[in-house]
């Protein structure tokens, strides 16, 4: 399903326009700012979308900036913050424009839909890392707190207070109970250990729903080539058979190969549309392998 059907960058002249008008005195700052200047040397300005359109390039050629213009533009959900300057909003809303299913401009995105980017699969990792170990640091404590009310259990006891009860309760709980139960009950059991790839992975099967446009942000991030080609499994799902849209930022040459995947090179000037394989960092691993072809087919 296509929800997203085409998006609109501003020319050049365009950005100067818009900064002469708006901000006549400090023209030449404003045209500096971030996100100004980056697609109209580009020679981009439409963008025309399927069911997988992925955008492609090396480091700062923008892939990134399309995706949060685009996710601005159509006020996607995101968790993390993003880079953006005093000017992105400005920027986005008067010299953007997009074109849904339905409809023109402004139109609303499928409940459901949202930007996923790498940072956001390593914060929750890194969330995990820290709500473990605040479950193990309390599961310590439990347990002195369990070996102590053990030692302490022969000795009789005097009711003087609420207090008193509430110990009396503890150490019934302790008699009844082995250290792992209390300790269990008391301080909570960490997360299973799963390894960054497959937590990477179940953040995207947790996160995807039917019938929504998801934008991800370098989405192999994290992934071995063994979960790349398990995440392609669940994207082209998603979209064949649930509804979804999808648009990537990505060098992973695996993603590339995704079914029916439209793709822009935004390392070429102009941008176009190209097949994985004839794009140039896909020919550098081709290079690579076909070197040491010798030593895969022993």
């Amino acid at each position: 399903m296509i929800y997203l059907k085409k998006f609109r960058l501003p020319t050049l002249a365009e950005e100067e326009d818009h900064a002469e008008k708006f901000w006549p005195v400090t023209r030449n700052t404003h045209c500096h700012e971030y996100p100004y200047g980056i697609f109209p040397f580009k020679k981009f300005q439409t963008v025309e979308f399927s069911e997988i359109t992925i955008f492609c390039g090396g480091n700062g050629s923008g892939k990134t900036t399309l995706l949060n213009l685009i996710a601005e533009a159509l006020e996607l959900p995101r968790i993390t913050p993003y880079n953006r300057s005093t000017y992105f909003s400005e920027y986005v809303k008067l010299m953007c424009s997009f074109e849904v299913s339905g409809g023109e401009h402004r139109d609303i995105a499928p409940y459901g839909s949202s930007i996923y980017t790498s940072d956001d699969v390593f914060y929750k990792i890194i969330d995990r890392r820290v709500e473990n170990e605040e479950t193990r640091r309390r599961r310590h404590d439990i347990a002195e707190e369990y070996r102590e009310k053990k030692r302490h259990d022969v000795e009789p006891m005097r009711f003087r207070s609420m207090d008193d009860y509430d110990e009396l309760e503890k150490r019934l709980e302790v008699r009844r109970r082995t250290m792992t139960q209390y300790v269990n009950h008391h301080a909570g059991v960490p997360q299973t250990p799963d390894s960054n790839g497959e937590y990477a992975l179940n953040f995207f099967r947790d996160h995807f729903n039917d019938n929504c446009l998801y934008l991800l942000d370098e989405p192999e991030n994290s992934l071995s080539p063994k979960y790349q080609l398990k995440l392609i499994k669940l994207v082209e799902d998603y979209s064949r058979f649930f509804g979804c849209q999808f648009v990537i930022s990505t060098h992973s040459p695996f993603l590339m190969s995704l079914k029916g995947a439209l793709i822009y090179d935004l390392d070429s000037i102009p941008v176009t549309t190209k097949r994985w394989w004839d794009i140039e960092n896909m020919k550098l691993y081709y290079q690579l392998f076909s070197e040491y072809k010798d030593k895969f087919e022993k």
